[in-house]
């Protein structure tokens, strides 16, 4: 790649990172986007709850929306990961896996997060499929169904308040001694929500969609879906290390303009907000692409 010089470094390429490039592209402004091509939704069969594509694959909607930005000549792609970002007294420069170099005067993260995998059998080939974290995402398709809630203490019961609504056959799942107080467990049992509390062996599992949750005593329990929520990571350091704050869940801290806490660095889509949707992805990274464009005209003009 001759010039290694562009305006904006977008760095992740899926729905936000897309949907910057798109804004900036339209802009005129010279883009380099760079993806390793690893969605963290890339096992979930299709996506929900936005307009124009609702039930759509997420790749096919990936795919569609990589065709229509490089219609835009501005916008340069790069197949890789970013390692490392430095300040310069000119922006940033960007050092990759393959050993390039590419500078630039703003830099975006549309990184994304890393999920956690719990440590049972089956879970992570069910994650996204049967395992399901959004009630918005996924939750009319198993409408008026038996389903899990696999979480303890105040996660499980607020995901039991929410679900509750898309079905009253729930069942708690605390993998565990219960950490639910008295309170809460009243009001569980009012609404005859079960908490089950045998320690979890592994999830009985067809090519991701589950059948059954066998417990260390050998017991079952059969159902088709169960909501989680595992820990997240940053799916980069790079944010880091440039010095940017996160937020007490993890995210990357962002105004609301997504600005963080670091001059000339914008963030947007899953790596700042804990709503994750393929709909609010796309909005973020449409908006941060306006947002970076203002502050390149702000100082130049």
């Amino acid at each position: 790649m001759a010039d290694n010089n562009f305006e904006v470094l977008v760095i992740g390429g899926s729905y936000a990172g897309l949907s910057a490039a798109m804004s900036l592209g339209r802009s005129l402004r010279r883009v380099l986007l760079i993806d390793s091509g690893q969605p963290c939704n890339r096992q979930t069969p299709h996506s929900h709850n936005f307009l124009t594509q609702d039930g759509q694959k997420p790749a096919t909607i990936a795919a569609t929306a990589l065709a229509q930005v490089k219609q835009y000549a501005s916008v340069t792609f790069y197949e890789g990961k970013a390692i490392n970002c430095v300040r310069t007294e000119k922006g940033f420069e960007l050092i990759t896996e393959k050993g390039d170099l590419f500078r630039g005067q703003k830099i975006i993260f549309a990184t994304g997060i890393k999920d956690l995998m719990p440590d049972i059998t089956g879970f992570a080939e069910c994650w996204g499929i049967s395992v399901i974290h959004c009630p918005y995402c996924h939750g009319y398709e198993v409408r008026n169904q038996q389903t899990g809630i696999l979480a303890n203490g105040d996660m499980a019961f607020h995901y039991a308040q929410l679900i509750h609504n898309w079905t009253q056959q729930l069942v708690i799942f605390t993998n565990g001694p219960s950490t639910l107080s008295p309170e809460q467990q009243t009001k569980l049992k009012q609404r005859r929500i079960e908490i089950i509390e045998t320690p979890i062996a592994h999830f009985d599992q067809t090519n991701g969609q589950l059948n059954a949750v066998v417990f260390q005593d050998e017991s079952t329990f059969h159902l088709k879906a169960i909501y989680a929520r595992p820990a997240f990571v940053q799916s980069t350091n790079i944010p880091l290390a440039l010095g940017c704050e996160l937020t007490e869940q993890g995210l990357i801290k962002v105004d609301a303009f997504q600005k963080t806490t670091v001059a000339g660095v914008f963030a947007c889509g899953d790596a700042t907000n804990p709503m994750r949707s393929v709909a609010l992805a796309v909005a973020t990274g449409s908006a941060t692409g306006a947002f970076v464009n203002h502050e390149l005209i702000g100082e130049t003009f």
